[in-house]
Order: C-alpha cells, then sequence, then structure tokens
C-alpha cells in the first residue's frame, strides 16, 4: 500500500479536543486520534476540570503534534474550541470530543471529500437505532432540532448536532463563533449556512453514552439551540462577520473568472453604460442641423 493511498491519506488533519471532567476517557481518545495517519496536529484544551483530566492528558505531551491547553476558569465547549482553533496550523480542523462516542477511525473518509476537492464542510451522520443509551426523546429532540434548521435556512441535513463537523481551517476562523457552551453547535451550523455553504454528510460509528456514564446535555441546550440558530438567521451579515468578510471578494472574483460568450461574425456587442439608455440627441435648445 502507498504511504499516502486513499486509505492512509496524509497527514492534513488538525483535531480540536474540548475536554471537561474526562479523565476516564481521555487517555484513550488520544491514543485512538493519534494513530490516524491523517492526523498531523492536535489541540486538547482542558475547560479548567475538576479531575485528573489535565494530568491524563500530559501523557501525550512528548508526541511533537500535541499541544495542551488549560483555561484558568470553566468557560464552556464553545470557548475550549475557540481556544484550540487559535492554535490549529493544519489546513483541514475537526472537533473530537473528549469522550469514546466518536471514534476516530472515521477520520479518513470525513476528510476525504475535501482532500478531493468535492466539498468545504463535511458533516458525521450518527445512526440512533439500537443506541439503548439515549431515550426516546432525546433522540426526537435531536431531530426536532435539524427539521428546524432545515426550514430555517432552506437546506436539508439529517444530523445537526452531530459532533464530527470537518471543514478547512480557513473557514471555521472566518465563521467568527461567538457561541460559549453547548450552542456552539447550531452557531457553526448556521454560519456555515448563511455563507451559502453545503454541508456533504457521510455516515458514522457511533456509541452513546448515557448520563451515568457522563452525558452533559440537556432539555435545555435543545432549547438554547433552537434560539441560536433563530439569532443566526435573522442577524445580518455585518453582524455575524464583520462589516468586510470577503463575501464579495469572492463574488466578484467569481464573476470575473466565469466564461464568457464570444461575439459572433454579423454580432453586435452592447456596451452597458451608466446613463438614461436614450440614443444620443443634441440638447433641445440646440438648433436643428443644416440639412
Amino acid at each position: 500500500m502507498a504511504p499516502h493511498s486513499p486509505d492512509r491519506p496524509a497527514p492534513t488533519l488538525g483535531v480540536i479536543v474540548p475536554a471537561y471532567n474526562e479523565a476516564a476517557t481521555i487517555g484513550q481518545i488520544l491514543g485512538r486520534v493519534l494513530y490516524q495517519p491523517c492526523v498531523q496536529q492536535v489541540v486538547v484544551v482542558d475547560d479548567c476540570s475538576t479531575d485528573d483530566t489535565f494530568r491524563a492528558a500530559q501523557a501525550y505531551a512528548s508526541d511533537p503534534r500535541v499541544i495542551l491547553k488549560r483555561h484558568p476558569a470553566n468557560a464552556g465547549k464553545g470557548a475550549a474550541i475557540r481556544t484550540g482553533l487559535a492554535a490549529i496550523t493544519a489546513p483541514i480542523v475537526i472537533i473530537q470530543d473528549a469522550d469514546l462516542e466518536y471514534d476516530p477511525v472515521d477520520y479518513a473518509k470525513l476528510i476525504g471529500p475535501i482532500v478531493d476537492g468535492r466539498a468545504d464542510v463535511v458533516y458525521g451522520v450518527r445512526g440512533f437505532a439500537g443506541q439503548t443509551a439515549y431515550s426516546y426523546w432525546f433522540v426526537k429532540g435531536n431531530q426536532v432540532v435539524t427539521t428546524f434548521t432545515n426550514i430555517l435556512f432552506n437546506c436539508y441535513i439529517q444530523d445537526m448536532e452531530t459532533g464530527f463537523k470537518v471543514m478547512r481551517t480557513s473557514l471555521m476562523r472566518r465563521l467568527q463563533l461567538s457561541g460559549k457552551r453547548f450552542n456552539i453547535e447550531p452557531d457553526i451550523t448556521g454560519r456555515i449556512l448563511r455563507l451559502g455553504y453545503r454541508i456533504h454528510e457521510v455516515p458514522i460509528d457511533y456509541f452513546a453514552r448515557s448520563r451515568a456514564e457522563g452525558k452533559k446535555l440537556t432539555w435545555r441546550d435543545g432549547l438554547r439551540a433552537l434560539v441560536t440558530l433563530l439569532r443566526v438567521r435573522l442577524a445580518s451579515r455585518a453582524q455575524l462577520f464583520g462589516a468586510d468578510d470577503g463575501y464579495h471578494r469572492e463574488r466578484l472574483a467569481e464573476l470575473a473568472a466565469a466564461p464568457r460568450l464570444p461575439v459572433l461574425p454579423g454580432e453586435r456587442r452592447i456596451e452597458v453604460k451608466s446613463g438614461s439608455g436614450l440614443p444620443d440627441r443634441p440638447p433641445i435648445s440646440s438648433p436643428p442641423p443644416h440639412a
């Protein structure tokens, strides 16, 4: 097998690992992440855990791909993602939760459409069938939030709340994310859709954990997700991305590069200029021209 065949892509992926009180699992997940050939960089952000999460992560600090960050106070998942993003230098980025629900073995198929130029954003779609850790209402709540996203942004995605969101690092920085806690997920999706990007989806393996095993999401996070989506949809582009987010420059560049129709023999080229659109005539006060 070639060193960087489709099954073994070149190291191009930066992994952000936000962690809060995940001492029991963070060592296992980092071992799995670093085993993936496509991983170029891993930024672990401990969000002021009260257990030994940071100490467990330090066991991997000798790997040159690993960067460790620690918040002095608990600021939320969104803040941890922004801290991690600031340290990423790899061209593609993914968010990896520190629990064992998402398997890094899926990285290769997630980044494939981006590496091949078929997509700018890829989401991993979870399968809830056979997942006994989640209640009926949790699954239905996820479906409601996803349906609300599709209606609000006139799109079709299957799993808005998935933790596996992959995109070019430059695009994630352009989003100028503001979500502080779990509302970072709808904040990311809403801003991507506001910029006009379509989300490519691939199925992934998913291993749900129960609340007793450390699941932190509640029904309140579902309500916050709906509010965040609505806020992003109603905000102006300037409010979301700044007065100049590069959108118009990109559109003008696309128009400039677009092919133009040739002028065929016997046809005239029409020059479009500002003005009344009427033929040029002498001023009304001017005397008529001599015959």
